[in-house]
């Protein structure tokens, strides 16, 4: 195998040996005392059904697959309904026009930061992130011989730390990439946030001579739970794109659907298009699936009850209280980064994993002291693991 691959097998084997190790004890755990008796927080698997809508669309698609061409190739970047669609719907969105003609539809929000990547990135080039931050964006970044560079937010709040990222800009730096409803934080950056670091990157491509990007990652934007503002970056910086999926919109993680749409008050934003089309293709994902798109068509206008979530969410937050546990009240996605109660949050984890609670280490999202929990899990989970997290902080 190539030595980036290699190296970025050892780095996945380093990053996932805890959840590897909790996955196989979960297993043996479930063996002993069944599987209503473990708590597994581990994994952000969105288990909420998908809406009616979508199973409506699935049949309708069923019904015409017969016709020529139904399930056949289209346009690299989407079928021209599709985008047009994506355009009305991120209009909306992101307060901005978008027209279709600025949307690209891809495998997932993963196949679009990658095709984005390998459209923008020369070998050295680094891409800021802050972290917390989702462990993946390392290795999309090293699959174009880029390199990220987490900047740590700021404590306990996970606000972002403009000051740091502005000190971590070089001639390096193609990019920032941000990502609200934050993994693993639920923290939701403010206007007034993404407006400082607009002015920092207006400042720092004035200085290199060259645009910055500013990227925003945005599968969890519709998990929301208190209506805060979601600001859109188009409002505050033109170099800026944004990238999403329905995964978690529509419970559609399987069908990898999402999109990339740039920014049309983008100075070049028609070459940077074609780029993303081109690296669509090149790197074999050609377009996205054609059943995914058809879903999308049919039903972009739905969503999952997102009170279920919210119900979720709350009882969490009230099994972490009780248990005398510190944490930052997650504005959206589903999960909870609470901080451990000893330095080294692994041996939380452990003594959490005694009680039958399966917990991923901070230091895994780059950021020790912490721990992650996810809450797309059943509520009579969340409700039954009380005891044990009281349990595991009396035996500290």
């Amino acid at each position: 195998m190539s030595k980036l691959v290699s190296a970025q097998i050892a780095a996945a084997l380093g990053n996932s040996s805890m959840i590897r190790k909790m996955f196989e004890a979960g297993n043996e755990l479930r063996k002993q005392y069944g599987n209503d008796k473990v708590y597994d927080f581990s994994l952000g698997n969105p288990d909420v059904p998908a809406p009616a809508a979508v199973k409506a669309a699935l049949q309708d698609i069923a019904r015409n697959a017969d016709q020529p061409f139904a399930l056949g190739y289209m346009p690299n970047a989407g079928f021209p309904e599709c985008r047009a669609k994506l355009g009305e719907y991120l209009t909306r969105e992101q307060g901005t026009t978008v027209p279709g003609s600025h949307v690209i539809a891809t495998c997932g929000a993963a196949g679009g930061i990658n095709a984005f990547f390998r459209a923008v990135l020369e070998a050295g080039d680094e891409v800021i992130c802050p972290a917390p931050y989702f462990v993946e964006y390392a290795f999309y970044a090293g699959n174009f011989q880029g390199k990220l560079l987490p900047v740590p937010s700021k404590k306990d709040t996970f606000e972002l730390d403009c000051d740091a990222i502005a000190s971590a800009i070089t001639n390096k730096t193609r990019a920032v990439l941000v990502n609200s409803p934050n993994n693993p934080t639920g923290q939701i950056y403010t206007k007034k946030e993404l407006e400082t670091l607009a002015a920092v990157l207006k400042a720092a491509s004035a200085k290199y001579g060259r645009a910055i990007y500013l990227i925003a990652d945005e599968p969890y934007r519709y998990l929301n739970y208190d209506n805060c503002e979601v600001p859109s970056v188009f409002s505050v910086y033109d170099a800026s794109v944004v990238i999403g999926s329905f995964s978690k919109t529509l419970s559609l993680a399987g069908e990898r659907i999402g999109y990339v749409a740039v920014n049309p008050a983008l100075e070049g934003a028609d070459e940077l298009l074609n780029a993303v089309i081109m690296t669509n293709r090149i790197l074999g994902y050609v377009n996205a699936p054609t059943v995914a798109q058809q879903i999308l068509i049919r039903s972009i206008e739905s969503t999952i009850d997102l009170d279920i979530y919210r119900r979720r969410r709350d009882l969490m937050a009230q099994v972490l209280t009780d248990a005398g546990i510190e944490f930052l009240m997650p504005k959206g996605a589903f999960y909870f980064f609470p901080k451990s109660p000893v330095a080294d949050e692994r041996i939380f984890v452990e003594k959490l994993l005694a009680e039958r609670i399966l917990a991923v280490p901070g230091r895994g999202f780059g950021m020790e002291g912490y721990f992650r929990l996810t809450f797309c899990v059943d509520e009579s989970i969340i409700a039954n693991s009380a005891e044990s997290f009281k349990n595991a902080m009396k035996k500290l």
